[in-house]
């Protein structure tokens, strides 16, 4: 909470409970901020942006490699694919050898903004985590998963995307309209 002059107040060293909350909130704040710039910026999604570097790297790709790359669905990924195409950045190209398999690759419009966009935040946690010693990354696993548990947020789905807002799915839980437990 901020005091009167728009600080933030400082939170009391010894109070680990609320030193934690206001981590997660910094990070969720962080998140939303970046894709907040990520939409009005470059007028795409964190997963969108996901999807077309993974192609752009990779490419072509089908559909399933994709969705093993970035781990969401085939499902999930099927919108996701359709806005990227509209909006210019992919293409989808049958394969000459078998009709049946459809490949991905990047346009020149979408290699562009590959080219400038800033990496997705998952991935700059990803490398940063890479740096820390084996059991100091075991450590931050467990405890995270331990948070997860003590909230009874297991059974949510979760792509590894640092994006706010909700990643269809298809399930109505992971739209967020199943009721929270009490």
């Amino acid at each position: 909470m901020p005091n009167e002059a728009g600080a933030p107040l400082s939170v009391p060293e010894s109070r680990y409970d609320l030193r934690i909350l206001q981590a997660f909130r910094r990070v969720i704040r962080g998140i939303d901020l970046h894709s907040r710039r990520l939409a009005s910026d470059l007028k795409i999604t964190g997963p969108q942006l996901w999807c077309l570097l993974s192609i752009t790297e990779s490419g072509p790709l089908t559909s399933a490699d994709l969705s093993r790359r970035v781990f969401l669905s085939p499902s999930t990924l099927v919108g996701i694919l359709d806005r990227l195409e509209e909006k210019g950045y992919i293409r989808r190209e049958r394969s000459s050898k078998d009709r049946r398999r459809i490949f991905l690759t990047t346009t020149d419009k979408g290699r562009e903004l590959a080219e400038r966009s800033p990496l997705p935040l998952q991935e700059r946690l990803m490398e940063a985590l890479k740096t820390l010693p084996a059991s100091e990354q075991a450590t931050i696993t467990q405890s995270l998963e331990q948070v997860v548990d003590m909230l009874d947020l297991r059974r949510l789905p979760a792509a590894p995307f640092l994006e706010t807002g909700p990643i269809q799915t298809g399930s109505k839980e992971a739209q967020g309209k199943q009721p929270l437990q009490k």
